[in-house]
């Protein structure tokens, strides 16, 4: 998965200077701002989505680097460039890694503290907002929910309730936690689950969601096999 992701990004910085040297000159041009600019913005944003920070890459090397790749006369040939990349990509990887990990297990920590909340040997944590009295679905059932899904920080990702329609899936096509969470549920009933992310998307980004994230969702059990 890492390699997949330093080749995606090695070909957006290709794809960035291709881009950069066919706008070269245009930032006088451009109605909405300086295109350079918003290069710059792009390569950057998808360096700090590999783990990447300031205090990590010296912006003004970077911009070096392109400038000389643009002209054709690098001091770097490519596969050594490439290698170092994927040297330091993989330690600021780890190290973000190892950073969600402390603030994952400081606030599901806390959070199991909470009145309410309760905790599966999984790891799970819930607290039930509204109870039911319906039948619980097993894991081989389709279920029918509303759902509001934040991050710790308060983001919210995904969210049925926003769209102003509720979704139908097969229970056991969905992430560990919703899995073993639902499985609790009675129809009806209405759970918070504060989901770790070794039962979430662990390493792996999805959509809005960072890599290593703890996963906040408000489920309303609506039907299942409906």
């Amino acid at each position: 998965m890492n390699n997949i992701k330093l080749i995606a990004l090695g070909m957006f910085l290709g794809m960035g200077l291709f881009f950069m040297m066919s706008f070269i000159g245009a930032d006088e041009k451009s109605p909405k701002g300086n295109t350079s600019y918003a290069f710059g913005v792009l390569i950057g944003t998808n360096l700090k989505s590999q783990g990447f920070s300031s205090e990590m890459v010296n912006a003004n090397d970077l911009a070096k680097g392109v400038k000389d790749a643009l002209e054709g006369k690098s001091e770097m040939d490519l596969n050594t460039a490439q290698q170092l990349f994927q040297q330091e990509a993989g330690k600021a990887q780890e190290a973000a890694k190892a950073m969600a990990n402390v603030e994952n297990k400081k606030f599901l920590d806390a959070n199991a503290k909470k009145p309410g909340v309760k905790t599966t040997a999984s790891g799970l944590q819930y607290q039930i907002l509204r109870d039911g009295d319906g039948a619980k679905p097993i894991l081989q059932d389709k279920v029918k929910v509303h759902y509001h899904g934040t991050l710790i920080n308060g983001t919210v990702f995904d969210s049925s309730v926003d769209r102003g329609e509720p979704i139908s899936f097969p229970l056991n096509g969905v992430i560990q936690g919703w899995q073993e969470g639902l499985q609790l549920m009675p129809k009806g009933s209405k759970f918070r689950f504060f989901i770790p992310a070794s039962l979430g998307y662990g390493d792996n980004p999805a959509g809005k969601i960072p890599a290593n994230s703890v996963l906040i969702f408000d489920v309303e059990l609506l039907g299942i096999n409906e």
